[in-house]
């Protein structure tokens, strides 16, 4: 992690790292969706704002790199919102793994009940692709997009931390 630290520890150089890293994690996502077929879920398209709000954060920090306290403000949004699509991934896994249901009406198996035209209608009314159902997993460990996604956004948003609190001391020579 200290290596990390090291190589991001300009404001501008960790911004645009982050952003870069966003932009291939979204490129991934849609490549998955429109080159593979792997439609994705309510879940999995919430999972995709935080990297596009990285993006921003990111092109916002290095547009105003002239004032110093931006970065270190860019810095700490892009840890927060790695650290938000880290939390929303970890949903989605319990929800893929059926350790809770989804507070979404559309990721979980709606109740069948009345008659058949209100049966049509709730079965009309679903979204095609639930987020209780693992679309894909890995042949060697069996973990999903959304447990990659938690895995990657902690160590994204345990970088980000490290280079927001690097650039914290470094501008405060108090603390070495």
């Amino acid at each position: 992690m200290n290596a990390c630290c090291s190589i991001l520890c300009s404001n501008r150089a960790a911004l645009f790292a982050f952003a870069v890293i966003s932009a291939l994690a979204l490129a991934a996502a849609y490549t998955a969706q429109y080159a593979y077929g792997l439609a994705p879920c309510e879940l999995c398209l919430y999972q995709r704002v935080p990297y596009a709000a990285v993006i921003v954060f990111g092109m916002l920090g290095l547009a105003l790199d002239n004032k110093p306290k931006a970065g270190k403000i860019f810095l700490a949004l892009t840890a927060l919102a790695f650290a938000v699509d880290a939390a929303i991934a970890f949903y989605h896994s319990g929800v893929e793994r059926h350790w809770w249901a989804s507070f979404l009406e559309g990721c979980t198996v709606p109740e069948i009940a009345g008659n058949i035209t209100d049966v049509l209608a709730q079965i009309e009314a679903t979204p095609p692709v639930r987020c209780d159902q693992i679309p894909w997993t890995d042949p060697w460990f069996g973990l999903s997009m959304a447990n990659y996604n938690v895995i990657v956004c902690v160590v994204l948003a345990l970088a980000a931390l490290c280079a927001f609190r690097r650039r914290t001391s470094s501008q405060n020579p108090a603390n070495p």
